[in-house]
């Protein structure tokens, strides 16, 4: 039932990108520290290879994903067949974190609809992939996109949204420096 592959495949992609959802899984190097998993959504997913892919980073109440990936690196991707057939994929890897003031930022934001509650974009090199029957995994039917996030990023502004990173993005919960450029 589970399958292991070098790459993602063309055929993968194709049903990554119909996924509405997906799941992030970091954890620090502490034994002691707090792993974290995250939903995402929206359009912010995109395989830029078959062993490259990157998601969209927005403003968020925490930035557990920015700080373990800062220390140690480590990801892990979860797709779930919520609709169709049953299946999940897991996309093991090493992460990085693409902020405005690096290089490759211009290169990753050419990949995805604009969206002011933009904080990084994460990019992966993927080491591991893994597909499995996802048969307990319950069917959901999708309603649609919610938009609060964008609402929310826009009534705030450039300056609230910075102010807003700098007091809740600049560390992670066990401490970890997430944003420190922050201010």
């Amino acid at each position: 039932m589970s399958k292991t592959y070098r790459h993602i495949d063309d055929k993968l992609a194709a049903w990554i990108r119909q996924q509405h959802m997906f799941f992030v899984a970091t954890a620090p190097l502490s034994a002691d520290g707090h792993i974290n998993a995250s939903p995402k959504g929206g359009d912010s997913f995109r395989v830029l290879g078959p062993t490259e892919v990157a998601y969209h980073d927005y403003t968020g109440s925490g930035a557990e994903t920015v700080a373990h990936l800062r220390e140690n690196g480590r990801i892990i991707i979860m797709f779930c067949a919520f609709e169709g057939s049953p299946r999940i994929a897991r996309l093991h890897g090493r992460g990085i974190v693409i902020a405005a003031e690096h290089a490759r930022y211009a290169e990753l934001a050419a990949h995805f609809p604009e969206h002011p509650g933009t904080r990084s974009f994460i990019h992966i090199t993927v080491t591991r992939v893994a597909t499995s029957c996802g048969y307990s995994v319950p069917q959901y039917e999708f309603k649609g996109r919610r938009d609060k996030l964008e609402r929310w990023a826009t009534t705030q502004g450039p300056k609230k949204l910075a102010a807003y990173r700098a007091k809740a993005n600049r560390h992670s919960i066990d401490g970890l420096p997430a944003l420190p450029g922050q201010a």
